[in-house]
C-alpha cells in the first residue's frame, strides 16, 4: 500500500468518527458489518482458491467444504446484521463501504489505462531488435549515464532511447540502477526475498543486453529495499565515485491532462531524487514520457 493510500484510509476513518460524533452504538454497527464483509470476502477468496487448485491438491474437496461452510455462515450473519440494523446505522455502513469499493474499482481502472499507455511505449521499439533507428553511431569513449529504471517496461526503454537522441555523441557507457520494492507482498520469507532479488537482477540485465545490442557498453546495479529513494541515493553515490563524469537520468510519465487524481495515484520518486541530487550538485535529467 502506498503512503497516499494509508493517508486516505486514515482520513476516511477520521471522517467516519467525526460524522458519528463518537456515538458508540453507531460505531459498533459500522464495525460489525464491515468485519463480516471482510470475513465473507476472505472465505469467498479461499473457496475460489481451492477450486482453482483442485487439480494439484487431492484434499481440495474437504478444504473447499470447510471454507464454503464458513462463507455461508458469515454471509448469513452479514445479511442478518444489515437487515436488523439497517435503520440503526447499517445504511451508513453500506453507503460508505460501497463508496470505498467504487473508489477502489476506479483506481484499478485508472491503473489499467496507465498500463495500456506503458504498453504503447513498448510498441515504439522492439527489445529483440539488434538495432534501433535514430540513435546514431554509438560513442566508444563517452560519458557515463546512470539510468534509473523500475522493471523492463516502456518507460525504461523510452528513457534509455531518449538519452542518445537528446544528447547525441555524448554518452557511451550506461549503468542501469533498479531497486526491488520490499513490501508486504514480498516479505514472506527468505525464498520470496531471493526471488525478488533474482527478478530485479534479471530485469536490469535485460536493459544491459538491450544497450549492448545497440553498440553501447553497459552494466547494472540492483538492490532490494523498503525505501526506494534512500537506496537509490546510496547506490548512485557509490556509482558517482566510480564514474565522476556521470549524469543521472530518470523517466517520468507525463499525462496530457494532469489532475489531482493522477498526482495522487502515481509516485514522483524521480522528482524527490532530483531535489536530493540537486542539493549535492549532481546533474539529474528527467526524460518525460508523454501519455
Amino acid at each position: 500500500m502506498t503512503q497516499n493510500g494509508i493517508l486516505l484510509m486514515g482520513g476516511s476513518a477520521l471522517v467516519v468518527m467525526l460524522a458519528a460524533r463518537g456515538a458508540v452504538g453507531l460505531l459498533v454497527v459500522l464495525y460489525s458489518i464491515n468485519v463480516f464483509i471482510t470475513f465473507s470476502l476472505s472465505q469467498l477468496g479461499m473457496v475460489r482458491h481451492w477450486w482453482r487448485v483442485r487439480a494439484a491438491d487431492d484434499t481440495w474437496k474437504q478444504k473447499l467444504a470447510v471454507n464454503g461452510l464458513g462463507l455461508v455462515m458469515t454471509s448469513f450473519i452479514l445479511f442478518s446484521l444489515c437487515l436488523v440494523k439497517f435503520h440503526e446505522g447499517g445504511w451508513i455502513t453500506l453507503f460508505v463501504t460501497g463508496a470505498l469499493i467504487g473508489g477502489a474499482f476506479a483506481v484499478k481502472r485508472h491503473y489499467g489505462r496507465a498500463l495500456l499507455d506503458l504498453k504503447r511505449l513498448e510498441e515504439l521499439v522492439s527489445p529483440n531488435d539488434n538495432g534501433v533507428q535514430g540513435l546514431g553511431r554509438p560513442v566508444t569513449k563517452g560519458r557515463t549515464a546512470i539510468v534509473l529504471v523500475n522493471g523492463f517496461n516502456g518507460l525504461g526503454l523510452h528513457t534509455f532511447l531518449g538519452i542518445p537522441r537528446i544528447f547525441p555523441g555524448t554518452f557511451g557507457h550506461f549503468v542501469f540502477v533498479q531497486v526491488g520494492l520490499l513490501d508486504a507482498g514480498s516479505f514472506k520469507g527468505a525464498n520470496e526475498l531471493e526471488r525478488l532479488r533474482a527478478e530485479t537482477r534479471a530485469s536490469a540485465q535485460r536493459y544491459v543486453q538491450f544497450a549492448q545490442h545497440q553498440g553501447f557498453t553497459a552494466a547494472c546495479a540492483t538492490e532490494v529495499s523498503h525505501d526506494v529513494v534512500a537506496t537509490i541515493e546510496g547506490v548512485s553515490d557509490h556509482l558517482m565515485k566510480q564514474h565522476p563524469d556521470a549524469v543521472l537520468f530518470g523517466g517520468q510519465l507525463a499525462f496530457t491532462h494532469e489532475t489531482v487524481w493522477t498526482r495522487w495515484l502515481h509516485n514522483y520518486v524521480v522528482f524527490a531524487l532530483q531535489r536530493i541530487f540537486c542539493r549535492q550538485g549532481v546533474p539529474f535529467v528527467i526524460v518525460p514520457a508523454r501519455v
